[in-house]
């Protein structure tokens, strides 16, 4: 069976629902990631060796973590985190409980894009604000995070984007969304009308956020 307009707005409904779905995932997970991952990877990057914050303990413990859970495949993160997601949500279906495992996933995954950021300052901006005597949370609020704001915001995006394909994945054990809509109508009834659609709203609502990043990173970009 090909696309079927008629069938298409009868299942426009659930196709609308499973797209709010999507943005609660996108939107829940993206501001866990920001609020945690932020300060996480501007910690990685102070306490590297040669840094105003050096501590190679907190680093390597840190480092250590972020590679650790970044191995994992998101559908293996997934299952692993059932009972966490049980204990937080009480629930392990449904967006909420998908929220969980990808608010984990984006976690480090968005620090090692912040710390990646950091590590385009120039070297010579950060030892003259510590020549100045300025304090760590001075250099921090005043040069590195205004310095790497571009950078950041390009991070923002990148996962924001890797979150749509993520949310997509939780629908594999009932997260919700557009990639179980797909799963239930596309793969299990073979809906062809159902897999054209979700496949189209993922390539625009993709191609839109990379505009608004693109977009946005340039207007702040003051170098």
């Amino acid at each position: 069976m090909g696309f079927d307009f008629q069938h298409m707005l009868e299942l426009w409904p659930d196709i609308s629902k499973a797209f709010g779905e999507t943005l609660y995932m996108i939107g829940v997970s993206l501001a866990i990631a920001i609020v945690v991952g932020l300060p996480l990877g501007i910690v990685l990057f102070v306490t590297d060796k040669g840094l105003f914050l050096e501590n190679r303990v907190i680093k390597s413990i840190l480092g250590f973590t972020v590679n650790m859970v970044r191995s994992i495949p998101f559908i293996i993160l997934l299952v692993a985190l059932i009972p966490l997601t049980k204990l937080l949500v009480d629930s392990t279906i449904g967006p909420a409980a998908a929220s969980v495992s990808l608010s984990v996933a984006a976690i480090p995954f968005f620090a090692r894009i912040v710390e990646t950021s950091l590590r385009e300052i120039d070297k010579g901006v950060i030892e003259a604000a510590v020549a100045v005597g300025a304090t760590p949370w001075m250099i921090i609020k005043d040069v590195l995070l205004p310095e790497a704001k571009p950078g950041i915001i390009q991070g923002v995006t990148i996962t924001i984007i890797s979150l749509v394909a993520y949310s997509a994945m939780a629908g594999v054990v009932g997260g919700g969304g557009i990639g179980d809509l797909a799963i239930r109508f596309g793969y299990y009834r073979y809906d062809n009308t159902i897999m054209i659609v979700t496949v189209v709203i993922l390539i625009v609502l993709v191609q839109i956020l990379q505009q608004l990043g693109d977009w946005t990173s340039k207007a702040i970009d003051k170098r």
